[in-house]
């Protein structure tokens, strides 16, 4: 039986820490700040990051380099005969390509880049399932189909706090950010797959979260056929904000009596879009293997 690594990258909310404790490998992301490099979780954390946030510093994401991956990826074959590894979505960033591109080219048969749409504890969620899949026999093609076969089973929502960032990154018009700021709405934003995409105007927190709550329900009836309550996962996640956040939590659970809610912070190479004092709630169709 081949020894199956799992590898995935920081935007799934998995530290380098819970890493090793679930035995899986992460691939710090890159981040550019005021010209200099930093990453994820080795030399910027997450209190630093909206430090520099705060102070209006120039951030922007980046990728791994190919050198990085490649190093990474040589070190755990030594150990290990195959490896899996799930970058964010493509439609969010060009990692996942580059990942692709470079398997194909230097390890076929032994790394297989999974492009399964995900994003921060959905992304998660895919890194444990597999990991579990590998625990019980499975080869890596039976898990990367598993994992392709399921991509879209999977919502995110998200409502922000401020259009600031969003604006400041060329996403939305200043006209359309300061009419919103006027108006001082809550913009839901959505994750289905590939896109971050406008889902609805809120004018209220209160309001913002009925209209996520509500969103999953309606996806869990329509789109993912009214599954039984123990067939998918729900989850929360947040930027900077964990009162906000505890608050949150205990929202969904009573929303959705019966579920451990599992709440984390949002990737930073989301954080970065959307800014600080954003709430979010996502479901997951769970993997039965």
């Amino acid at each position: 039986m081949s020894k199956i690594a799992i590898i995935t990258d920081s935007n799934s909310g998995i530290t380098q820490k819970q890493g090793k404790e679930l035995g899986i490998f992460v691939v710090p992301m890159p981040f550019m700040i005021n010209d200099e490099d930093y990453f994820e979780d080795i030399n910027l954390t997450q209190q630093e990051f909206y430090e520099k946030l705060a102070q209006d510093a120039n951030v922007s994401t980046s990728q791994p380099t190919p050198d990085s991956l490649m190093t990474l990826w040589d070190n755990t074959l030594k150990e290990y005969d195959q490896i899996i590894y799930i970058p964010m979505s493509s439609g969010l960033s060009g990692a996942c390509q580059s990942a692709f591109m470079i398997a194909r080219e230097e390890y076929e048969g032994k790394v297989f880049v999974v492009d399964n749409q995900r994003i921060s504890v959905t992304q998660r969620q895919s890194a444990i399932d597999a990991k579990a899949m590998a625990d019980a026999g499975f080869s890596a093609e039976d898990i990367v189909k598993k994992l392709m076969d399921t991509k879209f089973e999977s919502s995110i929502y998200i409502m922000l706090d401020t259009l600031y960032y969003l604006k400041k990154g060329g996403r939305i018009t200043p006209a359309a950010a300061a009419l919103g700021t006027l108006l001082r709405l809550k913009p839901v934003l959505q994750i289905q797959g590939e896109k971050l995409d406008a889902f609805a105007k809120a004018r209220t927190t209160a309001q913002g979260k009925s209209v996520m709550i509500n969103a999953i329900k309606s996806d869990i009836e329509n789109r993912f056929g009214g599954m039984e309550a123990g067939d998918f996962w729900i989850a929360g996640a947040y930027t900077n904000n964990i009162d906000a956040a505890n608050e949150w939590k205990k929202e969904i659970e009573a929303a959705f009596p019966g579920h451990e809610i599992y709440m984390d912070p949002l990737s930073l190479s989301v954080a970065c879009h959307i800014g600080p004092g954003a709430l979010a709630v996502t479901v997951t169709r769970k993997i039965h293997f």
